[in-house]
């Protein structure tokens, strides 16, 4: 059986890697060309980063190709599994 939850993303590693870079999570959307809310609702799993976002993202942010899945597509892990 399919499960129909919807993953949930850790994005805490490019969080850190946009203070490193840019200072702030604003200055992050401005350099996307998106809003600060919608930055806001990716970080809060509401939203999604698209294939170009990524793209530019590691232009942006010096990101490794081999290194988009640490920043992207790391899953959270719910504190009540092992």
């Amino acid at each position: 059986m399919m499960s129909t939850e919807i993953k949930k993303y850790d994005y805490s590693k490019l969080r850190g890697r946009i203070k490193e870079v840019l200072g702030t999570e604003g200055a992050y959307a401005k350099a996307l060309g998106r809003s600060h809310n919608f930055i806001t609702s990716v970080f809060n799993n509401k939203s999604f980063l698209t294939q170009a976002d990524i793209d530019k993202s590691t232009d942006i942010l010096n990101i490794e190709p081999r290194d988009i899945g640490i920043y992207f597509f790391t899953l959270k892990v719910h504190k009540n599994e092992t």
